[in-house]
């Protein structure tokens, strides 16, 4: 389990430390604005954009640890935040994947047990309903959708706080998963990225805690054609608790994260080229972060928007491949927080909690010149 799980299963040790930012901002293609608040302040939740422009809130922590079931609407062109239906399970660090049909799974997570539940959220009905079970109960795992409409949940933490080398391939229109894989070692905190050629490439991440845990350098790739991992290379820099988001060239730009400690975070970089096989290093940000994963979007024409892990949002020039402020800053540098691109272009910033372990309710907006944004898969 994830180390925002500062109430559960004793101590956790230190969860945060000092961002550095910058707080005079360059001008920018776009600000960030609070616009909202949520009715429940979350952390570790899914933020999803429907196809009606509203935004869906679901799960996620709420204050000394407890785990939500409760969901939320928002509306952003008028800031209006509304209760849904629950899920039927309470979920902490689980996944959400919007379907191309407009329906968006909801897989996994904890509440107590590492749940193997998979719900569906109707936006016509505006509720969930239970559709299947994983084969193995996870959270902290990733979840891709690949080009033929399955979803690749990879590795995380299941039963007895074991950290999981297994794969999942679940295929939403038979309601069924199956094993496919294993990874090479067990990851969690790791990044998992869509690749052009419709491969997905694993990053980083740990396993075991405390004094036991090591953070990974090494990367694997899995191929929808055989079902299996490769190894992939190696990282200049082990790390976890970073994201990653495919740059409009179809390399990959790892960002950000921590050592084992959580006591050193990054501000680099490194650059993943699919051609080669190889990382490199990447620019390096103003602000250091972690606990950052899923939080990049990237913007019209290629630029990459870094939201959230430090006060102020960067943007990487697709141009001059350096990273520039965003006007506008957080109150806190907010972990675990979501980053959602709207139909409209603009980029929603949900919840997360700051270093004091404070929630916030927050619902912030990036407001992009000049058109719509794609999420970096």
């Amino acid at each position: 389990m994830r180390s925002f799980l500062f109430t559960m299963h004793g101590a956790m040790g230190v969860l945060a430390f000092a961002v550095c930012s910058n707080t005079n901002p360059a001008p920018s293609n776009g600000r960030i604005d609070r616009i909202a608040s949520l009715r429940t302040g979350r952390a570790a939740h899914t933020a999803t954009a429907l196809r009606s422009g509203q935004l869906l809130v679901t799960g996620g922590m709420g204050p000394g640890g407890s785990s939500f079931s409760s969901a939320e609407l928002i509306d952003l062109s008028t800031a209006r935040v509304r209760a849904v239906a629950p899920m039927a399970d309470a979920r902490i660090d689980h996944t959400a994947t919007a379907l191309p049909e407009g329906g968006v799974v909801l897989v996994g997570g904890y509440n107590g047990n590492y749940l193997n539940t998979i719900e569906v959220f109707d936006p016509n009905t505006e509720r969930f309903r239970m559709v299947a079970h994983l084969n193995e109960g996870r959270s902290g795992h990733t979840a891709t959708l690949l080009r033929d409409g399955r979803i690749l949940i990879v590795g995380g933490v299941g039963r007895g706080w074991t950290f999981l080398e297994s794969a999942e391939l679940f295929d939403p229109q038979a309601g069924r998963s199956e094993n496919v894989g294993p990874l090479s070692v067990p990851r969690e905190s790791h990044s998992a990225t869509l690749l052009a050629d419709g491969r997905v490439l694993i990053v980083g991440g740990h396993r075991g805690r405390r004094e036991a845990m090591e953070v990974y350098a090494s990367a694997e790739i899995y191929d929808p054609v055989t079902r299996r991992f490769q190894l992939a290379g190696n990282l200049m820099t082990a790390r976890h608790k970073h994201d990653a988001a495919l740059l409009a060239d179809g390399r990959v730009l790892v960002i950000a994260g921590a050592d084992r400690t959580d006591r050193r975070h990054f501000a680099t970089t490194e650059v993943y080229d699919p051609a080669t096989g190889t990382f490199s290093a990447g620019p390096s940000m103003a602000g250091s972060r972690y606990k950052i994963q899923g939080t990049t979007v990237r913007l019209p024409g290629g630029d990459l928007l870094v939201t959230s892990g430090s006060r102020q949002a960067e943007i990487l020039d697709r141009k001059s491949f350096t990273f520039r402020p965003v006007s506008g800053e957080f109150p806190e540098p907010y972990y675990f927080a979501t980053a959602t691109p709207l139909p409209n272009g603009d980029i929603a910033i949900v919840g997360g909690y700051d270093p004091r372990n404070k929630i916030t309710d927050g619902v912030w907006l990036f407001r992009a010149r000049g058109g719509g944004a794609a999420k970096a898969d």
